[in-house]
Order: C-alpha cells, then structure tokens, then sequence
C-alpha cells in the first residue's frame, strides 16, 4: 500500500506561479512511475503529467506544455510539479497518482494509487 500526500496548493493570479509536492511512503518509490492529474468543477478528471520511474521520461498535456515541469526526488520519496504562467484554467484540485511500472502512462485508470488532491485557484 502506498499513501500520497498532496500540498504546496493555493491561491494565485494569472501569470504567477506554484510549486506541487507529492510525498509517497512507499519503500520502494523508485520503483513507481507518478503522475499529477487535476479536476475543475463540474469536469471530469484529467491528466496534466507523468514521470517514469526514475525520471528519465516526462509526457504532459498539450494544454499544460511548455509551462509545466514535472520532477521527482527517489531520495526523498517526492515528486513535483512546478506551475508557471498559471491562467484561470488551470484552477483546479491537483492530484498526485503512483504506478508500478518501469513504463510512463497518462490513463487514469493505470495508476494505482492516489492522493486526497490539493486546490490551487488562478484568478484572473
């Protein structure tokens, strides 16, 4: 069993910035590929990005591209996700997911275990 912890959300305007962490107690991190996935109100969940085991590979959602960095620390059990220029339609509650994979996927259904998410809000 893994257990994910989400923080580093908040309140923001339009074209600042935020940095995500994601702490898992799993023993064996290295081994899991993680993901950040978010969902707006009313929306449906949606990937934002991945990282491989090892973090080596990074896939990211069109929409978050070229604004988004995903990284992790195997030393310290954490995975990130640096927001920048950040616009209202990023608002959204964030959440941290963990795969047992030396692959990286963007499915939500791939992902085995999640955290309970953090809100970050954009005002324009």
């Amino acid at each position: 069993q893994v257990q994910l912890v989400e923080s580093g959300g908040g309140l923001v305007q339009a074209g600042g910035s935020l940095r995500l962490f994601c702490v898992a107690s799993a023993r064996t991190f290295d081994r899991y590929a993680m993901g950040w996935f978010r969902q707006a109100p009313g929306k449906e969940r949606e990937f934002v990005a991945a990282i491989s085991y090892r973090g080596g590979n990074t896939y990211y959602a069109n929409s978050v591209k070229g604004r988004f960095t995903i990284s992790r620390d195997n030393a310290k059990n954490t995975v990130y996700l640096q927001m920048n220029n950040l616009v209202p339609e990023d608002t959204a509650v964030y959440y941290c997911a963990a795969e047992r994979t030396y692959g990286i996927n963007g499915g939500i259904s791939d992902y085995d275990y999640w955290g309970q998410g953090t809100q970050v809000t954009v005002s324009s």
